[in-house]
C-alpha cells in the first residue's frame, strides 16, 4: 500500500513540474541554497546512482552525506534538463528505493517533504493527500526529528486537518503538510502557522 502512496506523489509532482513555467524553476525553494532543479535532481539521484557510485561520490566528500548531496544535487542540475529530471521523477514512480534505517514510510516522506519544499516556496495551493501524511506521521520516530535539528522545545504541534500532535508546550496549530515542513526544520512563509512560538517557524 505505501509503495501506491510514494508512486501516486511521483507521478503527481512530475505532472505539477511539467506545468511549470521556466522561471519557476529557478525560484529558491524552502530547501537552503537550492532552487528547483536541485531539489528534484537531489529527489532522482537514487534512481541514477548504483550503490558503488553512490560511496564513491560520498568518499569525495570525505563520508559527510550532506556535503556529497549538495555537490551532486548542484552538478547534475547543471548537468540535465528540466525534461530529463521531470521524467526521471515520473519513469521511476515505482521505483523501490528505500533511505538508510527509513523503509517504505521514509522514501515517502522524503518525496513529501521535498515536494512541498517546491510548492510551499512557489505558493502552489497543492494539497498532500491526509492518508500520506498519516503514514509518515506514524512512522516517525523522535531520532529522526532530532536528525533535522529542529528546536522543538516548549512547543506542541497541533495539526488543524488531522488527528495528530507532537510534543508539549505552547500549541502551533497548522495544516499537516505545514507542520511536517516544522519537523523538518523548515521556515514557513508568514501566515501559514498559528500561535505565539510560529515566528521561530517562519520567514519575515
Amino acid at each position: 500500500m505505501i509503495q501506491d502512496l510514494i508512486a501516486a506523489e511521483r507521478r503527481e509532482l512530475a505532472a505539477l513540474l511539467d506545468e511549470l513555467p521556466p522561471s519557476a524553476w529557478a525560484t529558491p525553494t524552502l530547501c537552503a541554497g537550492w532552487r528547483v532543479p536541485e531539489v528534484v535532481a537531489h529527489m532522482t539521484m537514487p534512481f541514477r546512482f548504483s550503490t558503488g557510485r553512490f560511496v564513491r561520490e560520498l568518499l569525495r566528500s570525505g563520508g559527510r552525506f550532506n556535503a556529497m548531496a549538495d555537490r551532486v544535487a548542484r552538478r547534475e542540475a547543471a548537468e540535465l534538463s528540466r525534461e530529463a529530471l521531470v521524467a526521471s521523477l515520473r519513469d521511476n514512480a515505482d521505483h523501490l528505493w528505500r533511505p538508510p534505517g527509513g523503509g517504505a514510510e521514509g522514501a515517502l516522506s522524503h518525496d513529501v517533504i521535498h515536494g512541498l519544499d517546491i510548492t510551499t516556496a512557489l505558493k502552489l495551493d497543492r494539497r498532500v493527500p491526509l492518508e500520506r501524511l498519516e503514514v509518515i506521521f506514524a512512522a516517525m520516530k523522535p531520532k529522526q526529528i532530532k536528525y533535522f535539528g529542529t528546536d522543538l522545545t516548549g512547543v506542541a504541534l497541533r495539526a488543524d486537518d488531522l488527528d495528530w500532535s507532537y510534543g508539549t508546550g505552547t500549541p502551533i496549530t497548522g495544516a499537516a503538510q505545514d507542520l511536517l515542513l516544522v519537523l523538518g526544520n523548515r521556515r514557513l512563509p508568514a501566515g501559514r502557522l498559528r500561535g505565539e512560538p510560529s515566528a521561530r517557524f517562519t520567514t519575515v
